[in-house]
């Protein structure tokens, strides 16, 4: 890919680069920018819409802000590519979310420009005001700060409870709030209903500029005046359009909805607004996808579209049909089939219908499932409320976003022994995403609340069954965890059938296993399990190997199966657990603290997740680089059978 072939962006290195420009050129560069963000993500797959909507606002805050002095804090950071383009990464974005390669969203620890981790969604305005306060605090009272907040962050509770403190804490920060109208799929709910219709005078907000920029010039501007008439504003403004405003309830100055698009607009109203104190919040209207006709017409596919033809538009798209099914596909088509079968049944997801497959039970019962939006506590507590009246909510939450209703699983939900599901898609490593979005402190997290039944399914059959088994009376609070990624059954519709809570199954076992003595257990929970069981029918072809051993898959990681492990813990003389979550506190712990509560002794190995954030890279690098790949677990079977 020909790095030189943009006049103005081939320029630019840093901001200062940028700056150096005059704003008549700045069209020019967001279209060179835009276009080499086409280039590149359409042969190395990353999130693609959100960084096309903001390159414009992109451009003109780094042209306008001295950063990385001057703070700009992104929210939801799959929107940062063209941020990343211009602020000295130019050259090695070709290695954007690849193993060892630029991360996949902004992080301090990989440049000063990133001012602080945006992987997860609705934090930017809080951290904001937390530098902005610092900035007065410190002796930096000249450095500016701006949150970017959009793709539906608005409406997490978080950007609320930030909102609520920028009103009442002195700062002079700079909220943007890009509203496109998306999150992943289409926002939703009645916050992203009155963004769309808010509307304010933009000659209405010249001349209350001009009016604020004259009492200041006379020193009539003090703290106590300038609140005073800005209350004083909002209720003649109200009073006229019949609108009330809710920002500038909180006292903070608003502006907008401007169009987001127009590069050269964007800096002068930055410029204007730029040293205006007090908390002011710039409502920019765009287009996710912008500049790119089928990523317009679809932003939800376009989100992040795979390898693409950035000349046609078309995607490349790999033939599954002879490989198994996604696991999310699984549940989505599963949960419709339980749902016809259980009018009790409703669905929650916050704001991810497409990624969950949720949506295959919304298209056929809209009444029936709800998004939420970006609300991942709200979606929990909005599920317990349905199932303390009546209802059986399956309410599915990434892993690592499921993070953020911590509080609500365990007050809301786990409390009360509510008769709910909890489905954590993406559990485990995820890979591209990097450590952000992997799924692998749930467990660790969870084992210890009481009430709560905790699962973790093999293979795409064993999904369906504990989906059915957790729908039926008396089960309470339920969660099932599964990958990211397709299962490992290609013929995997299997009858519904109950498993008993707190049993695991025994599979494959050495040839020459004797009843007393025996060498070694292997306990899974989750898929890792179907790596064991080809790892151990290769060593069974080995007539080499003496040792013994049988190989569990335990299910469930609350309750455990006590007699699986009475029989491993007075059988066996070694142990070794493996799991796809961090290791400290997780299954294998669980196995350990039992058979210490039960007076058994055996030599136990625990693999998992070590005691680290993991990177990003494909899931086999990242297990390869952890000891988490299918060599290393079978050289460390063979080596425990050696002993």
């Amino acid at each position: 890919m020909d790095k030189n072939k943009f006049g103005l962006l081939s320029q630019i290195k840093y901001p200062e680069d940028l700056r150096k420009l005059n704003v008549e050129q700045l069209p020019q560069v967001c279209k060179e920018l835009r276009e080499d963000i086409i280039d590149e993500v359409s042969v190395n797959p990353g999130h693609f819409a959100s960084s096309l909507g903001v390159v414009e606002i992109t451009v003109a805050l780094h042209y306008v802000f001295n950063t990385p002095d001057d703070r700009i804090v992104w929210d939801v950071g799959h929107q940062a590519y063209g941020h990343k383009i211009l602020t000295g990464r130019r050259e090695q974005f070709c290695t954007n979310r690849q193993f060892h390669g630029i991360r996949p969203f902004p992080s301090p620890q990989e440049s000063e420009y990133d001012t602080f981790t945006c992987g997860h969604a609705s934090n930017s305005i809080s951290a904001a005001l937390g530098m902005a306060v610092a900035a007065r605090k410190t002796g930096h009272e000249d450095r500016h700060v701006v949150a970017v907040i959009g793709d539906g962050a608005m409406s997490g509770g978080l950007a609320f409870e930030g909102l609520n403190n920028v009103s009442s804490t002195p700062n002079d920060l700079l909220i943007i709030l890009n509203d496109n109208d998306m999150s992943i799929d289409r926002a939703v709910g009645g916050m992203e209903k009155y963004l769309l219709n808010l509307d304010t005078n933009e000659t209405y907000n010249k001349i209350r500029f001009k009016a604020s920029q004259w009492l200041n010039s006379k020193g009539y501007m003090n703290e106590n005046r300038r609140k005073g008439i800005i209350r004083l504003n909002n209720a003649i403004k109200s009073a006229i359009s019949h609108q009330q405003n809710i920002f500038e309830g909180m006292n903070i100055r608003y502006f907008g909805p401007f169009d987001g698009h127009d590069v050269k607009e964007l800096v002068r109203m930055l410029k204007q607004i730029k040293e205006m104190k007090g908390p002011k919040l710039l409502h920019l209207h765009t287009i996710k996808g912008k500049g790119f006709e089928p990523a317009e017409k679809s932003a939800t596919i376009w989100h992040a579209p795979g390898k693409f033809d950035a000349q046609t538009g078309n995607r490349i798209i790999q033939d599954n049909s002879n490989k198994p099914p996604k696991y999310q596909d699984v549940f989505g088509k599963t949960l419709l089939e339980l749902a016809e079968a259980n009018s009790k049944i409703v669905g929650v997801t916050p704001a991810m219908p497409t990624g969950c497959s949720m949506n295959i039970m919304m298209k056929a019962m809209p009444e029936r499932v709800f998004d939420v939006g970006i609300a991942e506590g709200h979606a929990v507590t909005f599920s317990a409320g349905m199932a303390k009246d009546g209802l059986l909510p399956f309410c599915n939450i990434y892993s690592a976003f499921a993070q953020r209703a911590y509080d609500n699983i365990i007050h809301d939900a786990a409390l009360l022994n509510l008769p709910m599901v909890l489905c954590l898609d993406r559990a485990g490593l995820v890979g591209q995403d990097g450590p952000t979005h992997h799924g692998v402190f749930d467990m660790v997290a969870l084992r210890p609340i009481p009430n709560l039944t905790i699962s973790s399914p093999m293979d795409e059959c064993e999904l369906r069954k504990l989906m059915y088994t957790a729908q039926l009376p008396e089960k309470g609070t339920f969660v099932i965890r599964y990958p990211r990624g397709n299962g490992v059954k290609t013929e995997w519709k299997c009858e519904f059938e109950e498993i008993k809570v707190g049993t695991g199954r025994k599979l494959t076992t050495s040839d020459n296993l004797q009843d007393a003595a025996n060498d070694l257990a292997i306990l899974t929970l989750g898929p890792l399990g179907n790596e064991v069981e080809d790892i151990l029918k290769e060593i069974k072809q080995d007539t080499s190997i003496k040792g013994t051993f049988v190989h569990y898959d335990m299910r469930f990681l609350k309750p455990l199966d006590e007699s699986i492990l009475q029989e491993v813990g007075s059988k066996f003389k070694h142990i070794i657990t493996i799991e796809d979550g961090a290791r400290k506190g997780g299954f294998g712990s669980a196995i350990l603290e039992w058979m210490n509560d039960n007076n058994y002794n055996p030599s136990i190995i625990r693999m998992g997740i070590p005691d680290e954030f993991v990177e990003h890279g494909s899931v086999e690098e990242l297990r390869k680089m952890i000891g988490m790949d299918k060599d290393t677990i079978k050289s460390t079977i063979l080596e425990e059978l050696s002993k």
